[in-house]
Formats: structure tokens, C-alpha cells, sequence
């Protein structure tokens, strides 16, 4: 199946319309193809994109550096956050050892369940302790 277009449409005010239009006449461009320059570069630069008028584009070399935006993070954070992945990495083992753990107890219940002599029912005792007619006291 090939790309096929689809259509956006959105409102602006007056004012933001003429801008746009005279913006598209300056450049020789209908206001299709301006939305869809701006479109695509937002698409190709992952939405990281200003609009600025040319005439400041010049003067603000600087603020382009910074963008987008770069911040710096100590080190203690860094270590911090590396302490706590090691801990979280750690905690994933017990688990899964406990879950191993659980399962191999799970299996000898199992086969302990097999051999029923081994297992007492309280309600076997109360039989026979009627036949006897004994009683037992745990002190």
C-alpha cells in the first residue's frame, strides 16, 4: 500500500491569516505549500522546531545553540541513578530466584501429594478418636 495524504485543517485569526498569506506571497508559495514545508520539518526534526521572522533568525545565533535545550545534571544524580538501576537489577534476580524458589516447593508439595500416607487428615482423627473414645490434651 503506498503513503497516501492526508488532509488537516485548522482555524487562525484574521490577522494570522493575512501574516500567513503575505508571508506565501514574499516567497512565491501558496499557503499549502508553506504548511506543508513547516509540517514536514517538524516531522523530520522529531517536533523539535520554532518559527522565528528571518530578520531575528540572524540576530539570535546564540539562542540557537541551545536549542533544544540542554541541561546539566550533577553528578551526584548520575550515581544516584546509577545506584538505584543497580538495586533495581538486584531486586530482578531475588525475584526470580524467589520465583524458582516457589516453584521447586510447589513441585515437592506435588509429589509429596502423591504419596498420601504421609498426609494426615484431621478428619480421619476425629474418626477414630470416636472409636476410642480418647481424648487428647496439648499442654
Amino acid at each position: 500500500m503506498g503513503n497516501k495524504n492526508k488532509t488537516i485543517s485548522f482555524r487562525v485569526n484574521e490577522d494570522a491569516f493575512e501574516t500567513l498569506r503575505e508571508i506565501a506571497e514574499e516567497r512565491d508559495l501558496s499557503l499549502s505549500a508553506v504548511f506543508r514545508d513547516y509540517v514536514d520539518t517538524l516531522v523530520a526534526h522529531d517536533g523539535k522546531v520554532r518559527v522565528v521572522p528571518e530578520h531575528e533568525l540572524n540576530e539570535g545565533e546564540e539562542d540557537t545553540s541551545a536549542f533544544p535545550p540542554k541541561v546539566e545534571v550533577p553528578k551526584s544524580f548520575v550515581r544516584e541513578h546509577e545506584r538505584l538501576e543497580l538495586e533495581a537489577d538486584h531486586l530482578r534476580e531475588q525475584l526470580e530466584e524467589h520465583k524458582r524458589y516457589v516453584t521447586e516447593l510447589r513441585e515437592r508439595l506435588e509429589e509429596q501429594s502423591d504419596d498420601d500416607e504421609d498426609v494426615i487428615q484431621l478428619e480421619e482423627l476425629d474418626d477414630e478418636d470416636d472409636e476410642d473414645e480418647q481424648s487428647y490434651r496439648f499442654t
